[in-house]
């Protein structure tokens, strides 16, 4: 396995692992992202596992120590597995996530206390480069979730948000959701929670040029229109996940 590296909005840095291995043929890359300002934040750490070859990357952008912030959208392993591995070499590094995921993990599993973010607040990384974090609790799965943004670029984070299959190319212009909605008929990894599809379009005033996808191409274009049809797929889901369980109690 290889990390590579892709700037895919100016200084912000896409790191990718294909792993051929799961779900194949098509395989899974796992996209990690370095936001290279004043004070630097990684937005997922990889897997445990996957530590030595993403702090390689980062050593390439930067140096690894200089890492001043970890961030990430859920409590899990492929989100936040090598969490300590990098609060080990980056001496000044402090997890910031949102107060429920602080709450119910983070302050016992960090190895250095997590500092907990409102919704909406407002990281400044110097540089020009300001980050907001986005409460979206259950949205795809985990009542700790939630997105970054980073306003300079016009930059979503989006975690899980849009998974898809595949060794993808760093930027595209095309499709995403149509590949989304294939990996969820394939993962079916989403809570599918009544207010996912309202979570989603509460994102779209952002009007995200970019799409950071941690499974995925990051995605340039009309990011708002993106969001609102993805979110059109999961009310649909939730809807007539809904009517099952209304003819199954009617039954």
């Amino acid at each position: 396995m290889e990390t590579k590296i892709a700037e895919i909005a100016a200084g912000i840095y896409r790191l990718s692992t294909f792993v051929p291995d799961i779900a194949p043929p098509a395989g899974f890359a796992f996209n990690s992202f370095l936001i290279r300002g004043e004070q630097p934040l990684l937005f997922h750490t990889g897997l445990r596992r996957m530590f030595p070859l993403n702090r390689d990357a980062v050593a390439r952008l930067m140096p690894v120590e200089k890492l001043r912030f970890i961030a990430f959208g859920h409590y899990e392993a492929d989100e936040c597995g090598a969490m300590n591995e990098w609060l080990a070499v980056a001496p000044n590094a402090q997890v910031i996530h949102g107060q429920t995921g602080v709450m119910v993990s983070l302050n016992d599993m960090s190895d250095r206390a997590p500092r907990a973010l409102a919704d909406g607040e407002v990281t400044d990384l110097g540089g020009g480069k300001r980050v907001r974090y986005i409460d979206t609790p259950h949205t795809p799965h985990g009542w700790d979730a939630g997105v970054m943004y980073e306003e300079s670029t016009g930059t979503l984070l989006c975690g899980d948000l849009f998974t898809q299959l595949g060794d993808n190319p760093p930027l595209t212009s095309g499709d995403i959701v149509g590949p989304a909605i294939a990996g969820e008929n394939l993962f079916q990894y989403s809570a599918l929670s009544p207010g996912m599809g309202s979570a989603i379009r509460r994102l779209a005033p952002l009007k995200p040029t970019t799409l950071a996808l941690m499974y995925g191409p990051s995605f340039q274009g009309d990011g708002a229109a993106a969001l609102n049809a993805l979110a059109d797929d999961y009310e649909r889901r939730a809807g007539e996940r809904w009517a099952e369980l209304m003819q199954t109690r009617a039954a």
